[in-house]
């Protein structure tokens, strides 16, 4: 059987070993390393396709099983035709597991052998995710890439702890590929647990490459741990994942965070960060973080960043963004997020051409000079 997913190794950046590659999907083909706008409830908060598509330059994008399953209901997005034709997006979508919702915003949980019972954050009805539960629901989605059912381990677990959560989320994973009926059009992902503890990092990685997934998922990081010690997992984890399949960080999102992960192998991120904070009025810029609610910028004549090319910053001052996030007026997130999300997908362009030419190392430290970060 043709697998849906397959992944072009393209060039390995000499100064660091990061990957620049192409996965190929059933809706088109990703220009890693890449970031993935997250569309929880099968929308990016406050964007339409088009602009992201034109004006952010997304190629794939993000939706959530947990929130689709509570609603509108898996069933009813496959009688629309699945999430490609349900929310007018033709390019590629990945969808997760749900695992990570399960776990943080549901507050009565029972975890056992078979999966995971849980109530509901919107009315707190009870439901039950077991592996092949989930993958019913991301079936009836229809995304080009979905995710096993994993437990998001917490930072700080006990190794037992951590141990015991890992060799489940294994063998659920198992689970999920016999339960996958969509094998010739979606593409599973196993995700890689074991808190941080590289043995069972190692362990599971090799155990679920053993199944032969079309690529793999690295999760419970960026979960509350020291950067430093994010880093030296990851790097221990990406050696044991197969160098001509995809490699996935999940809920990863700062720019020093991706241009690590990058330089560690990896290919693929996301997170809710640049709408989120967009919400809270405040921009990424080349020169770091402005918080565009404060007085400083009342009268600020100047785009968010001179150094972007987004329409917001083409065609708006800060001045003006700031009366619209002090008017609580939708048109000022809605600005901030096309440019948070530009830049971040513009940073990845930047580090896809770094690693071209083989000097990532160097933009990398001449990124974190202007951006402010500390070595």
């Amino acid at each position: 059987m043709k697998q849906p997913i397959t992944y072009e190794l393209l060039h390995i950046c000499k100064q660091t070993g990061a990957r620049r590659g192409i996965i190929h999907t059933p809706h088109g083909d990703i220009e890693t390393p890449i970031f993935m706008p997250v569309g929880t409830q099968a929308t990016v908060k406050s964007m339409t396709p088009e602009e992201l598509k034109e004006e952010v330059k997304a190629q794939i994008i993000l939706s959530n099983t947990y929130h689709l399953y509570l609603r509108p209901g898996h069933k009813i997005v496959e009688e629309a035709g699945g999430l490609h034709k349900f929310m007018n997006w033709e390019r590629p979508i990945l969808t997760d597991c749900g695992g990570f919702q399960v776990f943080s915003l549901s507050d009565l949980r029972t975890i056992s052998e078979n999966g995971v019972e849980f109530k509901s954050h919107l009315d707190g009805s009870k439901h039950m995710f077991t592996p092949e539960k989930v993958m019913e629901i991301e079936n009836s989605l229809g995304a080009d890439i979905i995710m096993s059912f994993d437990e998001c381990c917490p930072y700080p677990s006990t190794y037992e702890y951590a141990r015991n959560s890992m060799e489940r989320t294994t063998r659920w994973a198992e689970r999920c590929r016999l339960a996958h009926k969509k094998a010739d059009k979606q593409g599973l992902f196993g995700i890689v647990q074991g808190g941080m503890y590289k043995d069972l990092r190692e362990k599971s990685a090799k155990d679920l490459v053993a199944m032969d997934f079309p690529g793999y998922a690295i999760g419970g990081l960026s979960v509350g741990e020291p950067k430093e010690l994010m880093c030296e997992i990851l790097e221990y984890t990406t050696k044991f994942l197969p160098e001509y399949k995809p490699r996935y960080l999940m809920g990863v999102g700062t720019p020093d965070y991706l241009i690590e992960a990058v330089i560690r192998g990896v290919d693929m991120c996301d997170c809710v960060l640049p709408t989120r904070i967009a919400r809270n009025g405040t921009a990424l810029t080349w020169n770091g973080k402005v918080v565009v609610r404060n007085a400083t910028y009342e009268r600020d004549w100047n785009p968010l960043d001179t150094n972007c090319d987004c329409y917001t910053c083409k065609n708006y001052t800060r001045a003006y963004i700031r009366h619209l996030i002090k008017a609580n007026e939708i048109l000022g997130v809605r600005l901030l997020s096309i440019h948070n999300l530009r830049f971040l997908t513009k940073l990845m362009e930047k580090i896809r051409e770094a690693i071209e030419n083989d000097n990532l190392n160097t933009f990398k430290e001449e990124f974190y000079k202007e951006y402010g970060y500390r070595k």
